[in-house]
C-alpha cells in the first residue's frame, strides 16, 4: 500500500505545481488583453486620455521586452523558485498600486513598470520550474497546459474587463489579481526548486545591450500604426525621408548584434554570459525558438482581427464579443492537455505541422468566410480550428526547446523563449493592424472615388484625411461624423456602404498576411525534433 500511497501524494503534488505555474502564466497573460475593451473608461477615471492609456499598455510590453532575458539570469542566480516569488510579490504590488491608482503616473509605475518587472522574473522561473519539477516525458503535457493557460487568459481577457467594468469596476480586475497572486504565494510551497550553482556576478554590459536593443525595437514595432512602417504618416517623425520606425528596429537589432558579441567575447574569456551565445547554434533550441515567434505573431494577430471584426463590424458587446471567442479556449486546452496525454510518443515535428495547418485553416475560412452581411457565428468554427492549432503547438514547443540543452541553462532558455514570444507577439498586432487599416483605406477611396453621388470636394476632403491615419469605425461612429459634418442622406449612405465594404476588405487583408505567416512557418519545421525527449534519470 505505501507505494501507491507515495504515488498517489507524488500525483496530488505535481497538481499543485503546475496548478500555481499555470496560475502565474494565465495572470501575466491576462494583463495584455483584460483592459482592451475599458480603454476609455480606464482613462476617464484616471482623469487621462485614451492615448495615455494605451501608452500605458505600450509600457507594460516595453519592460516586459526589456528585461525578460536578464530576468531568466536572475532566477539562474538566485533559484528559480525565489525568482518565482519575488516576482509575484512585485507584480502583486504593482496590482495593488493599479487598482489604486488617482492618476495616470501611478498607473504608470503600477502597471507598465512594478508589473512589467514581476512578469520579467515570473514568465522565464516558469519555464525552468516546469523543467525541474517534471520528468522528460511529462513536460509536453505540463508545457502544453501551462501556455495554454496564457493563451486561455488572452481569449477571455476582453469577457473578463467587459464584465468588471459593466456591473463593477476596472479596478476590481487588479485587485483579483492581488488575490491570485496571494493564492499562487500560497501553492509555492510544493513547487521543487532546481539546485543553484556558484553564483557569478550578473553581466552588467550585457544587461544593458540586451534591454535596450529589444527594446529599442519593440518599441519600433508599437509605433509603426501611428508612424508608418516605411514611409512615414503626415506629421510623423523620419530621418532621410524613412519613418523612424524603420531606423529604431535597425538600431535594434544592431543592438542585439553587439549584445551576442560580447556574450561571445565573455564566453572566450571563461566568464559567465548572460546567456550563452553557443545556445543560438544548437538547431533544435533555434527550431522551437522560431516556432514560438511565429505562433505568438498568429497568435496575437488573429486576438487583433476577430474582436474588431465581432466589436465594430458587427456592434457586439465586451460581453458578447468576449462569449463569441470562448469556443477557441475549448479547443487550445482540449488539444494542449489531450495530445501528451493520449498520444505520448508521438513525432512533435507532426504535431506541429498539423497546429501549423490548423492555424492556416482557420485563418482562410475565416477570410472566406467575412461578409459585411454575415453575422456572428461565422467565426466560430475557425475558431475552433486556430484554438486546435494553437494547443497543438502549445503542447509540443516548451518542451522541445527546454529539451535542447541541460536543465542548468532552462532559466537562460526561459528568459530567450518569452523574449521571442514578446516579439512574435508584438509584430502580429502591428501587422495585422497596419495591413488592415492600409486595405481599409485603398478600397474605401476607391469605392467614395467611383460613387458619382459623393461630391468632388467630400472626396478630396476624405482622401487628406485617410492619408493622415484612419481609425476602424463603425457605422455609428461614421454617421455621427458625418451628421456633424452635415453631408446629405444620399452620401452618408453611400459613405457607410462604403465603409462596411472597406472594413471587411481590411480585415480580410490582415487574415491573409497572417495565413501566409503561417505557411513560412512550416518551412522551419524541419528543425523540430521527430521523436519525444525522454529522461535520462535512473
Amino acid at each position: 500500500m505505501a507505494p501507491r500511497a507515495d504515488t498517489a501524494e507524488v500525483s496530488a503534488t505535481a497538481r499543485i505545481v503546475l496548478l500555481a505555474l499555470a496560475a502565474g502564466q494565465f495572470l501575466m497573460a491576462l494583463d495584455s488583453s483584460v483592459m482592451n475593451v475599458s480603454i476609455a473608461t480606464v482613462a476617464e477615471d484616471v482623469g487621462t486620455t485614451v492615448t495615455g492609456i494605451q501608452g500605458a499598455i505600450t509600457a507594460y510590453t516595453l519592460v516586459m521586452a526589456m528585461f525578460m532575458i536578464p530576468g531568466g539570469k536572475v532566477g539562474a542566480l538566485i533559484g528559480r523558485k525565489r525568482a518565482f516569488m519575488i516576482g509575484c510579490a512585485i507584480y502583486g504590488c504593482g496590482s495593488l498600486t493599479t487598482a489604486l491608482a488617482p492618476n495616470l503616473p501611478v498607473l504608470l509605475l503600477g502597471w507598465s513598470f512594478l508589473e512589467g518587472i514581476g512578469a520579467a522574473l515570473i514568465l522565464p522561473a516558469i519555464v525552468a520550474l516546469v523543467a525541474s519539477n517534471f520528468a522528460a516525458e511529462r513536460r509536453p503535457a505540463a508545457y502544453g497546459l501551462v501556455a495554454a493557460a496564457g493563451a486561455v487568459a488572452i481569449a477571455v481577457g476582453p469577457l473578463i474587463g467587459g464584465l468588471a467594468t459593466t456591473y463593477f469596476s476596472w479596478r476590481w480586475v487588479f485587485a483579483g489579481e492581488v488575490v491570485m497572486v496571494l493564492g499562487i504565494l500560497v501553492l509555492t510551497g510544493r513547487i521543487a526548486d532546481a539546485p543553484i550553482g556558484e553564483r557569478p556576478r550578473i553581466d552588467l554590459l550585457g544587461t544593458v545591450l540586451s534591454a535596450l536593443g529589444l527594446g529599442i525595437f519593440v518599441y519600433g514595432v508599437l509605433r509603426s500604426d501611428e508612424w508608418g512602417w516605411f514611409q512615414p504618416k503626415p506629421d510623423a517623425p523620419s530621418w532621410l525621408g524613412v519613418s523612424l520606425v524603420v531606423w529604431l528596429m535597425l538600431a535594434g537589432l544592431l543592438l542585439v548584434w553587439l549584445f551576442l558579441r560580447w556574450e561571445a567575447r565573455m564566453v572566450e574569456r571563461h566568464r559567465e554570459p548572460l546567456i550563452d551565445p553557443g545556445m543560438l547554434h544548437n538547431k533544435q533550441l533555434t527550431g522551437g525558438l522560431t516556432m514560438f515567434f511565429f505562433q505568438y505573431l498568429v497568435q496575437m494577430g488573429v486576438f487583433f482581427v476577430v474582436p474588431l471584426y465581432l466589436s465594430v463590424a458587427l456592434g457586439l458587446s465586451a460581453l458578447m464579443t468576449g462569449a463569441r471567442i470562448l469556443p477557441l479556449s475549448v479547443t487550445l486546452l482540449a488539444a494542449a492537455v489531450l495530445i501528451p496525454r493520449f498520444f505520448p510518443d508521438v513525432s512533435p515535428r507532426r504535431v506541429v505541422r498539423l497546429g501549423i495547418l490548423a492555424l492556416l485553416a482557420g485563418a482562410v475560412v475565416l477570410m472566406a468566410a467575412l461578409d459585411a452581411d454575415a453575422g456572428a457565428e461565422i467565426v466560430t468554427i475557425p475558431l475552433l480550428s486556430i484554438g486546435l492549432g494553437m494547443g497543438a503547438l502549445a503542447s509540443q514547443l516548451g518542451s522541445v526547446t527546454v529539451s535542447a540543452v541541460p536543465e542548468a541553462q532552462s532559466a537562460e532558455v526561459g528568459g530567450v523563449q518569452n523574449a521571442v514570444t514578446n516579439l512574435g507577439a508584438s509584430i502580429g498586432t502591428a501587422l495585422a493592424g497596419s495591413i488592415m487599416i492600409a486595405a481599409l483605406t485603398t478600397s474605401f477611396l476607391t469605392s467614395v472615388d467611383q460613387n458619382p453621388a459623393i461630391p468632388a470636394e467630400v472626396k478630396s476632403q476624405a482622401t487628406v484625411e485617410l492619408q493622415s491615419g484612419v481609425p476602424f469605425l463603425s457605422d455609428t461612429q461614421l454617421k455621427s461624423a458625418l451628421d456633424e459634418a452635415g453631408t446629405s442622406t444620399e452620401v452618408t449612405q453611400a459613405a457607410l456602404d462604403a465603409n462596411a465594404d472597406a472594413r471587411i476588405d481590411g480585415l480580410r487583408a490582415a487574415l491573409a498576411v497572417l495565413a501566409f505567416t503561417a505557411l513560412i512557418a512550416m518551412y522551419f519545421t524541419s528543425r523540430i525534433p521527430k521523436a519525444q525527449p525522454r529522461s535520462t534519470e535512473p
